[in-house]
């Protein structure tokens, strides 16, 4: 915003809020980066709210731009994209509160079923239709997903469920637990584990179902991973567990200045006085805080961005509000500071801050609170 648009707002009294703005083209762009790197179809994971950028948003970019699948965490998740009139087919393979046999065949959704106790509970439910389901081996995670030594019993179920019509066997996954390594090597056991889960699937009478193991990280390093479906979740909004292909960021968290002071040297800043100004300079207050997603413990690297210069975060970040120093610049009040960007230069990126808090790109933009305004470019 221009500084004689701040100086009209300013005599209005009324300033924009804090806001995250998704950049559909950022998706579209990480769509067809994943494109370059598979012929598998692609599943967009918009879990967690699309990574914090808007579920609905990303999934229709991503649909746009050649997404042939959906993924989310759960049946509520998935059915409010149907609301919203998406109309890919959609995998929920989390449950959380457990699955809701009439729910997935009403919504028309596939749920991944990862052990022999999950299977039993949705087949003893009713259903309008025949369930469709994937199931959900351990490739080596052991974190879901049905164990090796129950593969059989879990297909034994599963046939029994399909002749009856309860179910229908449509896909089989697992998960890769190496592949943030952008080793294809480290990924060898996983896939080994995916191509016996497989031969069983098939040997049980399944025909040929749906296969797929890598998420971003393996779909961007390891074509061997792919299957015939790829899982891309952190990818669409530019992140690349892997560190080894650059994505582009998918959204902008700005904040207006709300009150601005010059102090003298030697001046505390913040809980506790954690920082003390070594010189007079200029001290201006963005509201946002950790209960915002600003990550409580930062470097001293940290910083946000106005007019192409960046100016440091300084003293503790509040529940509320972070401080930075501008130096000899004084900016009026609403006047807006880039706290995370695409732009590149002085603007800080997700990236930027996950290493600045010891964290994951994932962490910073999920962890966005909902006292933040959204929008979309």
């Amino acid at each position: 915003m221009s500084r004689s648009a701040i100086a009209v707002q300013h005599r209005s009294g009324t300033f924009p809020p804090p806001t995250l703005e998704t950049l559909p083209v950022a998706v579209t762009a990480n769509v067809a980066r994943v494109r370059a790197r598979t012929r598998s179809t692609i599943m967009a994971v918009v879990k967690a709210d699309g990574y914090g950028h808007g579920a609905v948003t990303v999934a229709r970019a991503a649909v746009a731009a050649g997404a042939g699948w959906l993924g989310t965490t759960s049946l509520a998740e998935a059915s409010a994209l149907r609301a919203a009139g998406l109309e890919a087919p959609i995998l929920a393979w989390l449950h959380p509160s457990g699955i809701d046999a009439e729910a997935a065949a009403t919504a028309k959704v596939d749920v991944a079923v990862g052990s022999v106790d999950e299977l039993a509970r949705l087949l003893a439910q009713t259903a309008p239709t025949t369930v469709r389901i994937h199931l959900h081996m351990d490739t080596g995670m052991s974190r879901g997903g049905c164990p090796r030594a129950q593969w059989d019993e879990l297909l034994t179920l599963a046939r029994r469920g399909q002749q009856a019509r309860r179910v229908r066997v449509t896909g089989v996954m697992g998960h890769l637990p190496l592949a943030d390594r952008a080793d294809p090597v480290a990924n060898t056991g996983a896939v080994a584990g995916m191509r016996e889960a497989v031969r069983m699937v098939r040997a049980a009478g399944f025909g040929s179902p749906l296969t797929h193991l890598a998420a971003t990280s393996g779909t961007l390093t390891d074509p061997a991973t792919h299957f015939g479906l790829v899982r891309v979740g952190a990818g669409l909004v530019g992140i690349d567990p892997s560190g080894s292909v650059e994505m582009h960021g998918a959204s902008r968290l700005t904040a207006p200045i709300v009150h601005t002071a010059p102090v003298g040297a030697g001046t505390p800043v913040g809980y506790d006085g954690a920082y003390v100004t070594d010189r007079a300079t200029h001290l201006s207050v963005l509201p946002l805080g950790y209960a915002d997603g600003i990550p409580r413990e930062l470097s001293p690297q940290a910083g946000v961005e106005i007019y192409g210069h960046r100016f440091p975060v300084v003293g503790r970040v509040s529940m509320d509000q972070i401080v930075i120093d501008t130096g000899a610049e004084s900016f009026p009040v609403g006047t807006s500071a880039t706290v995370f960007g695409p732009d590149g230069g002085a603007t800080p990126s997700v990236h930027d801050w996950a290493r600045w808090a010891g964290t994951i790109p994932h962490t910073i933009v999920t962890g966005i609170g909902p006292r933040v305004s959204r929008s979309t470019a």
